[in-house]
């Protein structure tokens, strides 16, 4: 049988390949042993999906097992992006919630992210103890998805945005957004995000329009990622329409990217960084902050430049949302797009994101780019650069053998302060940094650096490679 495997968002697999009908049903039949084992078969599941290809399908392939074997299911009628999800099983209080999605993944990629009490990605304890269930099942017994419904074992959740937007409402600035009035062009990527975002938009009296909202199994020949390279044409329409804002969000809405009037990109670290600043110097919240291993150390400037703290956690949103309850943080973040605010759901929800980002546009009277121009003058330039290369086994097995095992390090021009083998191997300089590792959900090797210039940085990333390679 294949072999399933969590990694930092949840299982993802080449459709046809993987991704079949038998492996969707054993995952969900895990899901059954699991809940039973835990004694948490007494709530309700709810199970959403995005927009891919097969997604709404293996929405219903997953009920049909959980029904079977008499657990209840709350399915969306509409696809409904992943921070809906998780903020229903924190609202109503659920053991357990998923959503198919293979997020960010290339178009022929789909998956399956679990969530478990409060709304949490599941634990790394947790998605181990499912893999090691599922090993063990081969066939898999189900009830019809119309004979699920009819039993009401299988319920339509009634109006499941509802508390998702009025919760969301209630924490922005909504006053400062009418009065400013912002012009914004929304790319949903061809996800699920649409919806909600423009509840929000229209009710804060915004102009928004859209591009990219078909369901497109294809996501229109880019990849579903809200990076500089994929929003060409959000960047054209930007500048072209004279909007205030360009807003883009992945396939499941948890990921962000936004375009400034100017037609820049502004990037993920730039985001996290302009929001905590934002929050603590603008709103006056009071909390450290928290970042993955990859992302930019401007946000570790930031917090001592307001007696507060950041905090490094190895890569995977759940590590994150734990620290930031922990410790109390005003937010949470990565590189790749995702982050959360203290007070909201303990995941990504780049709905909430972007909202909040048209709300300090509102609030400062500032372009992105201006207040990204008053963080380089007070914080110094932080340039980031990252290179991914494919692996086959025998690679990854040499590459991990090398640096984590024998712990051998390249010869860099920079003094290395210290290194890190929490998640890959992270190694510091004086100003700057890089890591080497493998990607949880596809067979990539990433390598990131941050520098005071993007040439340092690209040093730093080839003399990893000639050493590797």
């Amino acid at each position: 049988m294949d072999k399933i495997q969590f990694g930092t968002g949840g299982w993802r697999a080449v459709i046809g390949e993987d991704f079949t009908l038998q492996n969707i049903r054993r995952v969900a039949k895990g899901i059954c042993l699991l809940m039973k084992e835990e004694n948490k078969t007494d709530r309700p599941v709810i199970i959403g999906y995005d927009r891919r290809f097969l997604s709404e399908t293996a929405a219903k392939w997953v009920a049909e097992v959980l029904a079977h074997n008499g657990i209840t299911v709350w399915i969306m009628e509409r696809s409904a992006p992943t921070p809906l999800v998780m903020h229903t099983v924190k609202k109503k209080d659920l053991w357990f919630g998923i959503e198919i999605t293979a997020s960010h993944n290339p178009a022929n990629y789909n998956g399956i992210k679990l969530f478990t009490h409060q709304g949490r990605d599941a634990s790394v304890e947790v998605t181990q103890r499912l893999e090691e269930i599922i090993a063990d099942i081969d066939e898999v017994e189900y009830l019809n998805f119309k004979e699920a419904t009819e039993k009401s074992l299988v319920q339509f959740l009634d109006n499941p945005f509802n508390d998702f937007l009025d919760d969301i409402l209630d924490l922005l600035d909504v006053k400062a957004l009418r009065t400013r009035g912002l012009r914004v062009l929304f790319d949903s990527m061809h996800g699920s995000g649409t919806y909600p975002l423009l509840v929000i938009f229209h009710t804060a009296r915004c102009t928004i329009d859209t591009i990219n909202t078909n369901k497109d199994a294809y996501f229109g020949g880019v990849m579903p990622a809200p990076s500089e390279k994929s929003l060409f044409a959000l960047k054209n329409s930007v500048l072209n329409g004279g909007y205030d804002l360009g807003i883009a969000m992945d396939g499941d809405g948890d990921r962000l990217g936004i375009i400034d009037s100017n037609g820049e990109y502004i990037n993920a670290n730039e985001t996290l960084c302009l929001l905590y600043y934002y929050l603590v110097k603008y709103k006056g919240w009071k909390g450290p902050v928290v970042r993955n291993l990859a992302t930019t150390h401007m946000l570790d400037r930031i917090a001592e430049s307001f007696g507060e703290k950041c905090y490094e956690v190895p890569v995977g949103f759940k590590y994150i949302s734990s620290k930031i309850d922990e410790v109390d943080a005003v937010l949470g973040g990565e590189s790749s797009g995702g982050l959360t605010v203290r007070g909201h759901i303990h995941g990504k929800d780049s709905v909430y994101a972007a909202s909040l980002f048209a709300e300090m546009v509102s609030v400062t009277g500032k372009t992105p780019s201006q207040l990204i121009s008053e963080l380089r003058k007070e914080y110094g330039e932080f340039v980031m650069v990252e290179d991914d290369m494919s692996f086959d086994p025998a690679m990854k097995s040499a590459v991990h053998k090398i640096l984590i095992e024998d712990k051998r390090l390249p010869k860099f021009s920079d003094e290395i302060i210290r290194v890190n083998y929490e998640d890959g191997c992270k190694i510091y300089f004086k100003d700057g940094f890089v890591i080497c590792r493998f990607s949880g959900t596809e067979p990539l090797l990433r390598i990131f650096a941050e520098s005071t210039s993007a040439v340092r940085a690209k040093d730093y990333i080839n003399t990893v490679k000639e050493f590797l390679f």
